[in-house]
């Protein structure tokens, strides 16, 4: 691992090119990420993790968005759909057990497909004007709230062998514009941000890999978004206290300006640990790893701790937890 480069690659389709294979085991990045693109059924995306850690010659970490509800890359027949994450929150009898039950099936069926890293949980908060592209992604208005659903979600991975990533560093809740498509920006004073904002994450600052926001935070600074920000990465790290693996929310978002190569660059230079890039586009992938470079000593260091925590999932009862779930949401 110490060679690997500092990025995480999407693929473009259901099985690798010889391209990207040749790509990879030269450029070595530190894992990848899978999308609905990616995915046909079971034993295809089995044989694509499989072929994703040949390339490499390593056990690479391989990541997905399976939050349940809206951002699902694993979907019915052939894996569970989920209520969208606010809904369940505010349905369910017991909204904690239900949390860590629909977690643990998710990390269950990740684990059998060869993933092992979710991005999730979610730790922004639901405000008046939290734009619908997150609203019903998130779990809730207040912290205590948010903060423990948020820890059964890590706890849920954990147990089923998949390990979890915080996002989105230092808040998205505020956002009132898709980031996929334009640049939030948020005008509240500091004492406001450092009481609301960063206080879930400050609470879940142990989790050992997290994940920017393409966001604004113009009392720390107003020209630059929260990923290509040395002065929000070092609220990151000193206030909120995380001192995990930071990588970038996905370094192609229109939330985001300028070549795709130097937004990575300035994603790194601000002092994030690892470059997330998504859409599998070969030119773009070559540009990034053209100045993303080998990963620092710290930030592989952060990867190492966060890996350590791979392991064997704990027994579980499926059709148990399924009929808990189930009676849980009637």
């Amino acid at each position: 691992m110490s060679d690997t480069t500092a990025v995480i690659f999407g693929v473009e389709g259901l099985r690798l090119s010889a391209q990207e294979r040749a790509f990879f085991k030269d450029t070595q990045p530190w894992g990848f990420i899978l999308f609905s693109r990616n995915v046909a059924d079971p034993a295809q995306l089995r044989a694509l993790t499989d072929e994703l850690r040949s390339a490499v010659g390593w056990h690479a970490p391989i990541l997905i968005d399976q939050e349940g509800g809206r951002v699902q890359r694993l979907r019915a027949p052939l894996w569970r759909d989920y209520l969208p994450a606010l809904d369940q929150m505010q349905t369910a009898r017991d909204p904690l057990r239900a949390q860590w039950i629909r977690n643990r099936l998710i990390a269950a069926e990740l684990y059998d497909a060869g993933i092992d890293v979710n991005c999730a949980p979610l730790a922004d908060l639901v405000e008046d004007g939290t734009h619908p592209v997150l609203r019903n992604r998130l779990y809730g208005h207040d912290i205590d709230t948010v903060v423990d659903a948020a820890r059964a979600c890590s706890d849920a991975f954990l147990a089923g062998g998949v390990l979890p990533v915080l996002k989105h560093i230092p808040g998205y809740g505020r956002a009132q514009v898709d980031g996929h498509l334009d640049l939030p920006r948020v005008s509240v004073p500091m004492a406001d941000l450092m009481a609301r904002d960063f206080a879930p994450f400050a609470a879940l600052s142990d989790i050992k890999m997290g994940m920017t926001a393409h966001i604004v935070m113009e009392a720390i600074d107003p020209a630059r978004p929260a990923t290509i920000s040395p002065d929000v990465i070092d609220v990151i790290r000193r206030d909120i206290g995380f001192d995990g693996l930071l990588m970038t929310d996905d370094i192609s978002m229109e939330a985001l300006s300028g070549t795709i190569e130097a937004r990575a660059a300035a994603s790194i230079a601000a002092g994030c640990d690892i470059v997330l890039h998504c859409n599998g586009d070969m030119a773009e992938m070559q540009a990034v790893a053209s100045v993303v470079g080998p990963m620092t000593a710290q930030a592989g260091l952060r990867a190492a701790a966060a890996l350590a925590q791979r392991r064997d999932p704990e027994p579980l009862d499926i059709a148990a937890l399924e009929t808990d779930l189930a009676d849980l949401l009637r």
